[in-house]
């Protein structure tokens, strides 16, 4: 017989930081190697590879060989959103080097938030898109306008599809580094894979930093008429 559920086995998958960079690194959303995560993470092939298979093991992860490559990703839509709810409980890891400060930067910016935008350009793209009419508030989340179903349509978004995922259309997440919301669901994935296929977008591996692209930048302001200004951070932030 099942008793109640054991966190304390889940806690402890959580409770070593190089486990713990490697689930953060993965809220990029995609494959990552192996190598990325050690080098991302600052420890050896072989460390790395220890906590991997823990991961594994523990249902948070999985993995798919490439030949003598092995890449990973989170294991679920449910880990990545576990994940973003305890980043808000956590507190900001000290920064101790230019690196650190320029990937910090980079996040608050902009960054993947699982499979859709998030940070300043995730929030900012959002509110222009309330302001312009194409999603509207519904309570703590966001209704789709006939204005913003053309206009996604118009992207390339087939919106027949997605609403007939079981996947919540549109849903609002709240952005830890904005204190405020960002466009989530299957609407909110599919606008972030359509911006990066249409090279407006553009991340590297084992980070989860995004960046607008020149061509980006026009496309935004021509489709959703976001300022490129309103993508920089405040003093405050920065």
């Amino acid at each position: 017989m099942a008793g109640d559920a054991d966190l304390a086995a889940v806690g402890a998958l959580l409770s070593d930081r190089t486990r713990a960079t490697i689930l953060l690194t993965l809220l990029n959303g995609g494959m990552t190697s192996a190598s990325a995560l050690a080098g991302r993470a600052d420890v050896s092939r072989p460390l790395a590879s220890a906590h991997l298979r823990k991961l594994t093991e523990g249902g948070l992860i999985t993995v798919e060989p490439h030949g003598r490559h092995r890449f990973y990703r989170l294991s679920s839509q449910r880990v990545a959103d576990a994940l973003e709810s305890l980043i808000l409980l956590s507190p900001a890891l000290a920064v101790t080097s230019l690196r650190g400060s320029q990937e910090s930067m980079g996040l608050q910016r902009g960054r993947l938030c699982y499979d859709h935008l998030a940070g300043r350009l995730g929030v900012a793209l959002t509110q222009r898109m309330l302001e312009g009419g194409f999603l509207e508030k519904d309570g703590g989340d966001y209704d789709i306008t006939a204005v913003g179903a053309t206009a996604f349509e118009e992207l390339g978004i087939d919106m027949d599809t997605l609403r007939a995922q079981e996947r919540p259309l549109s849903r609002a997440c709240l952005d830890w580094s904005e204190k405020d919301h960002h466009l989530a669901g299957s609407l909110g994935a599919a606008l972030t894979n359509e911006l990066f296929r249409l090279g407006w977008l553009q991340g590297r591996e084992a980070s989860r930093v995004v960046m607008v692209t020149e061509v980006g930048r026009e496309g935004l302001w021509n489709a959703f008429g976001l300022e490129p200004h309103s993508l920089e951070l405040t003093a405050a932030a920065a």
